[in-house]
């Protein structure tokens, strides 16, 4: 069948503002999205953009808003997205990052909030015998935040930015609590001073788009929600006040 992909085109060597550009193309209903971008890519406009790369929903490079939710286009089948012959797809980029060309944001300052929870375990203890033990219940507490893929879809799809660009993301924390949930790290302390701010945690209001827009099934907003209780009992224990979303 014939359906129409409408895609948002921006090149700042050449446009002044973003446009769209609509393309008719052949596909089956269980074709990827992606394989009809690459369709468009390869036969028709070369001067098309898009980041992709392992194609099977591991690498997160292909996020982009599809029909206005932030998808994978590889993990997007045609018959996710349209009913029948000739409908439409619109195709936008990610939200809150600057277009670089067509569907390629600049990520820079997603990693770099990334970067600032420290992302890595944190623990200068002597080890013994060889290795740090976790029971399989320790370890399951943070299961589903190591299968983050850093697309950014979460980022794109939850709506707090738009009023506060500041907020530190739900990818970022999400990445910090899958430490703060491990029997093994030390670095608690050491991430409070981005966590636990007006921009850090706090500005979360539990809308869940960033847990339906995760093409990897994370529970993002339980696990936000869980780091700001931890940061409360900590708080707490030590009879100091705790930060919330007013301040």
């Amino acid at each position: 069948m014939k359906i129409n992909l409408k895609i948002q085109r921006f090149d700042p060597q050449t446009d002044q503002e973003p446009h769209f550009q609509t393309y008719e193309v052949e596909v089956e209903p269980t074709d990827r999205l992606l394989d009809a971008m690459m369709h468009i890519k390869r036969f028709e406009d070369g001067s098309l953009s898009f980041r992709k790369s392992c194609a099977h929903g591991v690498c997160g490079s292909d996020a982009m808003r599809i029909n206005g939710k932030d998808r994978l286009a590889c993990k997007t089948l045609v018959r996710d997205v349209v009913a029948g012959e000739g409908d439409t797809v619109v195709i936008e980029p990610l939200r809150y990052f600057p277009v670089q060309k067509d569907l390629i944001v600049d990520q820079e300052e997603f990693f770099t909030r990334y970067r600032s929870v420290k992302p890595f375990l944190i623990n200068d203890e002597p080890v013994e015998k060889g290795e740090r033990i976790q029971s399989p219940e320790q370890r399951k507490a943070f299961d589903d935040p190591t299968n983050c893929i850093l697309c950014a879809a979460c980022f794109s799809a939850c709506p707090i930015p738009e009023e506060n660009p500041a907020f530190l993301g739900p990818a970022a924390i999400v990445n910090a609590y899958r430490f703060l949930a491990d029997s093994r790290d030390r670095g608690f302390e050491e991430r409070l001073p981005v966590l636990d701010v007006p921009d850090g945690v706090w500005p979360c209001q539990n809308h869940f788009k960033c847990t339906e827009a995760c093409p990897r099934s994370i529970k993002i907003t339980k696990r936000i929600n869980q780091s700001k209780r931890m940061i409360t009992k900590y708080r707490k224990e030590r009879g100091e006040s705790v930060k919330d979303a007013k301040l």
